[in-house]
Parts: C-alpha cells; structure tokens; sequence
C-alpha cells in the first residue's frame, strides 16, 4: 500500500515545504544540509534498531561508496563549468543589447 495514503498529512507537508524551498531566493543552504544530516542519522539509528548487521554494513560501505562515486562528482563540476561559460558567451550579446542596466 503507499504510503502516501496512510499519511497524507505528512505528504502534504513535505510538498509545501519543497515548493517553499524553491520559490524563496533567500535559502540558507547550511540549514537545509543540517536537517539532511539529521534525517539521514535519524533513519540510520531506526536502521540500526530493525537490523543493524545492515546498519554496520551500510556504516563500512559508504566511505568506499563515497570513493568510488567521487570521479563522477568533479566530471559533474566541470561539465556544470563549461555549460556555464557556453551559457555566458551565449547571452553576453544580448545582456549588451538591452542596456548598462541588464548588465
């Protein structure tokens, strides 16, 4: 059965809140990277306490997980840096176009 039909409540809560985080332009990154550490705790200890040979498993493997996805994180950042520097020399002319103020 979902879950979202069993707590609708909390479903809603957490489309409320996803749709604040994204309409605010003030977002505080440090805030919202706290409250994922904690979650992630919070359900590793509930882990922990169902099954916790997994727990452990899961506590020695993701350093070795973290390694092994780390290549894919710096292609990431440089191919997010290209696109960017293609995306500036796009639009340069047209931020010229519209005036010292767009600039």
């Amino acid at each position: 059965m979902p879950l979202r039909k069993h707590f609708p409540v909390l479903f809603r809560n957490i489309e409320l809140r996803v749709a604040d985080l994204r309409s605010c332009s003030g977002f505080d990154l440090a805030a919202a990277t706290n409250e994922v550490a904690m979650a992630a705790f919070f359900l590793w200890i509930i882990l922990f306490i169902l099954c916790w040979p997994i727990a452990l498993l899961a506590l020695v493997l993701y350093p070795i997980v973290w390694l092994l996805t780390l290549p894919f994180r710096i292609v990431g950042i440089a191919v997010h840096g290209i696109l960017g520097l293609f995306s500036a020399m796009f639009m340069l002319p047209i931020r010229l176009l519209r005036g010292p103020r767009a600039i």
